[in-house]
């Protein structure tokens, strides 16, 4: 994890001070990159402990689509606990569903991305394409139909990936703007990017995350992302390569500067290895594809094996 140590240094080292919406400071520096080579270890931060269990409770809860925080605690993530229930901002929303709502954040937008067609009434070639790709009409007018569909945008990744790997838009994303003010926090790591080497049967991913908490949010990124591109690698065959991570607003929080300064002063230990339950259908052994596994993981089917990490640092997450 030298690259996240690089990425700490150079923020403290040349970032200046911002203000913003949560009303502690940040030392910002726009535009930063890490890049990490998935054969050589999973990219988990070693300088002090990562909440694993936490974080791969949030993945598999933006598998499901969850939009409460119930349910991201009930698979051993509270992470969004004081987003659903103590952020001013959500409370007065007339969008919050209640206690632990959390809106139409990320899972649902990968999972169920609401998708509308204004379709002429005699525009009969374009209402028979939208039909039979699972659109169905949902309100008229004199001279129109609305039709709509829930795209599945990570379940179509997955088929590309079986179906045509040298596809270059093999993508999902979670920036809707129709919905922005419908979630408790507009999605911060919004852009996934697949990209498969049929030859040497690898998969790499690109992420782009518009404002990244480094401290905090950054090695949970890290853990989630690499996490997913293990899982779909299993489920299609490909071995998880070249994971790249691109960030807009990369910042440090003025209460969490203590942590990642002690995190500077220990040195990192030797990439742990991420194992994935035997029960979830391994493509290359059994040669079939399974996609509906998205869903169907468990927390408890991640495992990190030969992890070694310093003593826990905690520092507080602005809200």
């Amino acid at each position: 994890m030298q690259a996240y140590l690089d990425l700490v240094r150079m923020v403290l080292d040349t970032g200046s001070w911002q203000e913003n919406r949560t009303g502690i400071r940040t030392l910002s520096v726009p535009g930063a990159a890490m890049r990490f080579d998935l054969a050589e270890g999973f990219p988990a931060v070693t300088t002090r402990k990562l909440p694993f269990k936490s974080a791969i409770g949030e993945l598999v809860g933006f598998l499901r689509g969850t939009r409460s925080a119930a349910d991201f605690r009930a698979l051993g993530c509270k992470v969004w606990d004081q987003n659903a229930n103590e952020n001013q901002a959500w409370l007065d929303n007339p969008y919050r569903g209640g206690p632990d709502d959390l809106g139409d954040i990320y899972g649902v937008q990968w999972r169920a991305w609401p998708a509308y067609k204004r379709v002429a009434r005699d525009a009969r070639a374009q209402l028979d394409d939208a039909l039979g790709k699972g659109f169905q009409v949902v309100a008229e007018t004199a001279d129109s139909l609305v039709l709509y569909k829930a795209i599945d945008q990570l379940r179509q990744c997955v088929e590309t990936i079986h179906a045509r790997p040298g596809d270059r838009r093999i993508l999902f994303h979670a920036w809707n703007p129709a919905e922005l003010d419908q979630m408790a926090l507009p999605p911060c790591h919004l852009l996934y990017q697949f990209l498969p080497n049929a030859q040497r049967r690898e998969l790499s991913l690109c992420l782009y995350v518009r404002s990244n908490d480094i401290g905090l949010g950054a090695p949970f990124n890290l853990c989630e992302a690499a996490a997913l591109l293990h899982l779909i690698g299993r489920l299609t065959g490909y071995r998880p390569r070249w994971f790249s991570y691109f960030i807009g607003d990369a910042h440090l929080y003025e209460n969490q500067l203590d942590m990642v300064r002690t995190q500077l002063d220990r040195a990192p230990l030797p990439a742990p290895t991420l194992r994935i339950a035997d029960r979830i259908p391994d493509f290359n052994e059994t040669g079939v594809f399974a996609p509906e596994w998205l869903e169907k993981v468990e927390p408890a089917d991640f495992v990190l094996e030969g992890y070694q990490h310093h003593p826990p640092l905690t520092a507080p997450m602005a809200v």
